[in-house]
Formats: C-alpha cells, sequence, structure tokens
C-alpha cells in the first residue's frame, strides 16, 4: 500500500468543513496550552543560550519568540518556539504513543502566519492536520521505535510540521509526498538526552525541519516515494516492529487530537499517577516530610526507565526523578515549575524526604496507574492506588482548568490584562483574521516599549551617521 501518498492524499485535499466540532475545540484547548508553556519558559536559561548562540546569524526578522521581544527568521522562529514550549515539560501529551503533539506543529506553522497574514480556520486546519499526521505515524511504530531509544516527539513531529506547513504553503499531491519524504530522512531525537537542554531543543529541531521540507518541497525538490513505508524508510529503519496501516485506517474519521491529554505537573508523563497518589494522601491526612519514615511506589516499567534518576543536580534532572516528584508533592502539595527550579531540587528537607522513597516495578500496574504506600513514623502505613492520574483522558482537565495553568505560567511575564487577552486569542484562533495576532500578543508591552525605544535610538545613530558623512 502507499501509505505515504495516501496520507499525503488526505492532507491536501480535507476540507475545514468536514472537521467535527469537538475536534475544533480540543485543538484550540491544545494550542492554548502550548502557547501558555512558551510563554512561562520564555526567560528559562535554556532559551536565553540557545537566543545567544543562534540569533546573531538570523536572517530577516519577521517572526517572534513566544514571550520576548526577539524577533527571528522564520526557521530559527520555529526552532525556538519547539524548543521554549517543551522546556518545562509541561506540555501535552498523546497517552497512546507519549507524543508531545503540539510544540512541532504549532512552532511551526504560527512562524509562518507571522510571515504573511493567515486566516484562523487555515491555520486551524492545518494544526489539526499536522496532529494527526505525527500521532497516527507514531502509532504505526511505538512502542519499538520509543523503546530501542528514539524521541517519538521529535522523531513524528517532524512529520506533523511538514504536513501542516505544506497545507498552508498550498502543495499539491506530489509535493506533500515530496515533503513527507523531506520530512523522514531529517527524523531525529534521543532520549539519551532527557534532563538536559538539548531534550526540549528536539521538538525545535521537528518544526524547523518540518517547515524546511515543506518549503523545499514547494519549489519541487524531490524526495523519495515511500519515505514511510519503504524497505529504507522511516518506519522499516527505525522500529524493530511496525504497523503502517495504522497510518491510513479510518483516515478522517477518527482524530488523534480528540485523544489529547494535558499535564498538571510539569514533569514527565509517568511520574503523574505517583505524584497525584501523594498529594491526595497529603491532602487527606494532613502530612508532613517530618512525619514519613518512608515512601515506597509500585509502578509500571516506564516509570523507572524514565524518570529513576534518584539524585537528579539540576531542575531539567529533577523533572525525570519520581524520587524528586513525590518528595515535592508531599512538601508542596504541587508539582508545578517551581518544584522543579535548581533551588527546589537542592534543597535539604527536599533531599531528606528523596531519600526515603522507593520505586519498584509491578506487573499489570498500567503506565497510568500507581500503588503508592507511605509508612509514617508512627507506624501506621497510608495506601493509595491510583487508577487513573489527574490529566489523564479519565479525569482530564478542564477548560477552566487549563486557563488557571496558562494564568499560572504567564505570572511575572505577562500582566493580567495581557494574559486574558492572549487566552481569549487562542480561544478565539480559528476565527482570527490574523494569527500573527497571537504572537505579537504574547510579547509583554514593557518590552514591546523598550524595544521601540531602541529601534528609534538605533534610527536616530544612523540618521547621524549619514548627516556626518
Amino acid at each position: 500500500m502507499e501509505v505515504t501518498r495516501t496520507l499525503a492524499r488526505f492532507i491536501v485535499g480535507h476540507r475545514y468543513a468536514d472537521v467535527p466540532e469537538k475536534v475544533r475545540h480540543e485543538a484550540a484547548r491544545a494550542f492554548l496550552n502550548w502557547v501558555g508553556c512558551a510563554v512561562g519558559a520564555s526567560r528559562h536559561e535554556t532559551v536565553g543560550r540557545a537566543l545567544a548562540a543562534l540569533s546573531e546569524f538570523s536572517g530577516p526578522r519577521e517572526a517572534t519568540v513566544l514571550g520576548r521581544g526577539d524577533k527571528l527568521d522564520i526557521m530559527l522562529a520555529a526552532l525556538m518556539n519547539g524548543t521554549t514550549s517543551h522546556t518545562f515539560d509541561y506540555d501535552d501529551t498523546h497517552l497512546k504513543t507519549v507524543i508531545h503533539p503540539s510544540g512541532p506543529v504549532a512552532s511551526a506553522i504560527l512562524a509562518l502566519a507571522e510571515r504573511k497574514p493567515l486566516k484562523g480556520e487555515d491555520f486551524l486546519h492545518a494544526f489539526i492536520l499536522g496532529v494527526e499526521t505525527e500521532c497516527r505515524i507514531g502509532n504505526a511504530v511505538y512502542p519499538s521505535h520509543y523503546d530501542i531509544g528514539w524521541h517519538i516527539t521529535a522523531t513524528a513531529g517532524v512529520f506533523g510540521a511538514a504536513a501542516a506547513a505544506g497545507r498552508l504553503l498550498g502543495l499539491n499531491e506530489q509535493q506533500m509526498v515530496w515533503a513527507l519524504g523531506i520530512a523522514a530522512t531529517q527524523s531525529s531525537g534521543l532520549r539519551e538526552m532527557f534532563g538536559s537542554m538539548a531534550k526540549p531543543m528536539h521538538p525545535g529541531n521537528a518544526a524547523r525541519n518540518g517547515l524546511l521540507a515543506a518549503l523545499l518541497a514547494s519549489k519541487n525538490f524531490t524526495s523519495a516515494e515511500q519515505g514511510i513505508e519503504g524497505r529504507r524508510g522511516f518506519a522499516n529503519v527505525l522500529a524493530t516492529e511496525r504497523n503502517t496501516a495504522a497510518i491510513t485506517e479510518r483516515l478522517g474519521q477518527t482524530w488523534e487530537i480528540a485523544l489529547n491529554t494535558y499535564k498538571p505537573y510539569a514533569c514527565g508523563i509517568v511520574e503523574h499517577p505517583a505524584i497525584d497518589g501523594c498529594i491526595q494522601l497529603r491532602n487527606e491526612h494532613k502530612l508532613k516530610a517530618e512525619d514519613i519514615e518512608s515512601i515506597a511506589l509500585r509502578v509500571h516499567p516506564l516509570v523507572l526507565e524514565l524518570t529513576g534518576r534518584r539524585t537528579p543536580q539540576t531542575g531539567l534532572e529533577g523533572k525525570f526523578s519520581v524520587y524528586h516528584s513525590c518528595a515535592v508533592a508531599i512538601i508542596h502539595g504541587a508539582a508545578g515549575e517551581a518544584q522543579y527550579s535548581d533551588d527546589a531540587v537542592r534543597d535539604p528537607r527536599v533531599v531528606a524526604l528523596r531519600d526515603r522513597v522507593t520505586a519498584a516495578v509491578e506487573q499489570g500496574v498500567h503506565e497510568d496507574q500507581v500503588h503508592v504506600a507511605i509508612q509514617l513514623k508512627s507506624g501506621k502505613v497510608l495506601e493509595r492506588f491510583v487508577e487513573h492520574a489527574a490529566g489523564s483522558l479519565d479525569r482530564p482537565m478542564s477548560d477552566s482548568d487549563l486557563e488557571a495553568k496558562f494564568r499560572g505560567l504567564a505570572d511575572g511575564i505577562l500582566s493580567t490584562t495581557e494574559a486574558d487577552r492572549l487566552i481569549r486569542l487562542c480561544w478565539d484562533v480559528g476565527r482570527l483574521k490574523d494569527v500573527g495576532e497571537v504572537a505579537r500578543a504574547s510579547v509583554p508591552a514593557a518590552v514591546m516599549k523598550r524595544d521601540e525605544v531602541r529601534r528609534d535610538k538605533e534610527k536616530r545613530d544612523s540618521n547621524s551617521k549619514g548627516n556626518q558623512c
């Protein structure tokens, strides 16, 4: 079966009118969450260091780094916004594949939307198609692809970015086949990078490379015809087992974005059940760290594989330590970004409780489950089995939950008025006349004013030099 071509035909031929309203609303939820995550992390050192390294090499500065005054060319802006939105590890998750779908897709097409005014319904439709593309390709190769060490958000995300950007660029079927092939040959991202600054770069790189693929294909730059399913294509080279039929089955009838979830905690998704269980017991029994002798977890194997760091030294490493996550859940009753700062990871109270947390794999415990047993110094044991973690499909975050999360992320960056306006724009993204308005609204007014003053000064200095000559 011509999987790549069938997918390409669907992407270029699908009509927005055929997208169910429920799917459109879920796409707006995903976009709101993505913008909030990007704005929230915009001042993180990961972002600052990347900009320091790359900004001077930018071409025409047409696109915004969300939450900042920096302008970059569209390729670098796609890279930076994808990186920023994943820095806190707080972005959305397609639980079937553990793909964080919004970052690669939204980062690529928002950059395009700033280069040339773009209507909201075209943007939202492309976003939905991009998410569908990456998640269906992820379905085809998960879990073997992930198990051997590929970071699936990056490797599948590049296809989503290419599909969405290609749709907005008006690619025909053959050009979309080439775009998917060009994306396939750029697919990369290693799980070894988890806990470092290279990990959040993965969706940024996928966004940039997917945009590159679509731009090349728009000028008839060719690729192999079966970049996904070919004998030496993506699925056969990067996975030990695959089911490429999952890419095209019921295409246009079911929507993967309808299975999207959102994180209430700023860390690896497999830690969420343990955090949930600890917070529940803490609140019910008014627990304090000094009351606790030990915390024992029985978990799914992925918990220790992905988040088994016993002694994290940085906030980024703390996001991949279930021991740290349980400790802050007890001490703070929360696991937001503040609980994953460098200071939080090194807090003596957190370290002391972290050292009293143990975790063991138990067969039959699913990824969304955990058994928590807290032994108190009094000898009493408190137990909790979490069937479904907060934020899962069975216990989803509501629209108001997502707004509250957004405001928490934007606090200290945007004023209350600015945050409220940006939230409204995200909800209304499908009806906007110019989606670039979202990017512009993400920049604090004080920063915009500062940049305006700087530009005026540079103009005056330039005119002064010209007069002297």
